[in-house]
């Protein structure tokens, strides 16, 4: 998994796998979750993260080995 911040667009991007993505849905006006072929979901972005989460606090617990 893997957690990106980008701040010229103040977007918060959460890359849960790395399969191809085929499509993005719409969860809100803000909110996007990109799925794979077989309708997994591989990622999600959010609009105006700053304002809808706390980016600058991450928390990372019960890492698998």
């Amino acid at each position: 998994m893997k957690v990106s911040y980008f701040e010229d667009t103040d977007t918060l991007y959460v890359a849960f796998c790395e399969g191809a993505i085929v499509e993005s849905r719409d969860l809100d006006a803000n909110t996007v979750i990109d799925v794979d072929a077989n309708g997994n979901i591989c990622a999600i972005a959010f609009e105006h993260a700053s304002e809808r989460t706390d980016v600058s606090r991450v928390v990372v617990e019960g890492m698998a080995a």
